[in-house]
């Protein structure tokens, strides 16, 4: 993909509301706002998320998912045809032209008054499977490494409908999202492309430690 420096985006927030079979409180259900919004350190006024134990916080502040993939997903679940488009899957960004390819972990990205840095992939979870009333829908976003991405808020600001995503800082091109999704997957990945990840400024701590425990592990069996 060609470098992409600005793009145009949707915005989306919502409240926490229960699932339609668990009955279970989720804030995936999102709604495009109106006007202007004020994000802050861990994410936009009046988006909330039920479960702060696995989602929100300051590095899953802002979450985006490009609206290109809802195609696909469409052509592996028919049922769901008709019924998906931006905010669907409880992203609070949408856009078109950029996905996983163009994105590198520790870009920084100018979005109205603010400032987001990409620090992780999202990993997709069942409530979107509930939501939709398709079963298998997270594990294909999983399997295709089409998961969109979580940033955090390196300066808050009003942010308004009509506001661009600009590039001000891009990150190590070795970083790329699709690159770091595809080396996680690997059954036998390169120790030394792991301890890279790993030692990234940018990354995630949760990422951070995922990836230390992994390196460990891998230590341990080649000393065996």
């Amino acid at each position: 993909m060609d470098t992409i420096t600005k793009v145009a985006v949707r915005i989306f927030v919502g409240g926490v509301r229960p699932l339609p079979a668990s009955g279970r409180l989720s804030g995936i259900f999102k709604l495009p706002v109106s006007g202007a919004v004020h994000l802050g350190p861990v994410g936009f006024d009046g988006d909330v998320q039920a479960d702060r134990r696995v989602h929100g916080g300051p590095d899953k502040a802002v979450q985006l998912y490009p609206a290109d993939h809802y195609a696909e997903l469409e052509r592996l679940f028919p049922s769901l045809r008709g019924r998906l488009g931006a905010g669907a899957i409880g992203e609070n960004l949408s856009c078109e032209g950029l996905d996983e390819s163009g994105v590198r972990v520790g870009d920084t990205w100018r979005l109205g008054r603010a400032l987001l840095q990409v620090c992780q992939p999202r990993n997709p979870c069942w409530k979107i499977d509930e939501k939709l009333a398709c079963e298998g829908v997270a594990a294909a976003i999983a399997r295709s490494r089409r998961t969109g991405w979580y940033w955090r808020v390196l300066r808050t600001g009003v942010v308004e409908p009509g506001d661009a995503l600009e590039l001000v800082d891009p990150g190590d091109p070795a970083l790329r999202l699709d690159l770091m999704l595809e080396l996680v997957q690997r059954e036998q990945a390169p120790l030394e492309a792991l301890q890279r990840l790993a030692r990234a400024p940018a990354i995630a701590q949760n990422w951070k430690r995922k990836l230390e425990q992994r390196i460990a592990w891998l230590r341990e069996q080649g000393g065996a």
